[in-house]
């Protein structure tokens, strides 16, 4: 596949993220999938992974900033925003709604094998996330460091 056909994938994925059309997930993911960042494995255990996104963050949307593509992989750069309004199921435990609005850049790469979705690593701060949903705070010293002045 030329690069241009993978960033077209990616997009197309990312697009179907934004509306919340998990039926293509199986035109574009492929059966064995693996995700390098959350250790799964199989399009079933990846799509859960947005389902349980969905019910937590229904208003959960990602802008493409950058994208690069080479050979079999893309890499893309995205604006992230959401606010945790459901109950949100991660690692085994959950959390009650906070109402926070989530603000962050993510970076995704993926390997594209046969049109689709191969294998995946998502590049992002879990710190700076739980942070923002108030399950998390930098101590004095953190704060004190970066605090942005």
């Amino acid at each position: 596949m030329s690069t241009e056909v993978n960033r077209a994938i990616v997009r197309r994925f990312i697009y179907a993220y934004n509306t919340r059309n998990l039926d293509l997930f199986n035109e574009l993911v492929a059966p064995g999938y693996v995700d390098h960042t959350h250790g799964k494995k199989g399009i079933e255990e990846f799509r859960k992974l947005f389902e349980l996104a969905f019910v937590a963050f229904p208003d959960w949307h990602e802008e493409i900033v950058d994208m690069i593509a080479e050979e079999d992989k893309v890499w893309v750069r995205v604006e992230a925003t959401g606010t945790q309004t459901g109950e949100w199921k991660y690692m085994g435990g959950s959390l009650s709604p906070t109402g926070n609005k989530i603000t962050m850049t993510m970076v995704f790469i993926w390997r594209i094998a046969g049109g689709k979705l191969a294998e995946g690593w998502e590049v992002d701060s879990d710190s700076d996330f739980l942070n923002k949903l108030g399950l998390m705070d930098y101590t004095e010293k953190g704060k004190e460091m970066f605090s942005g002045e």
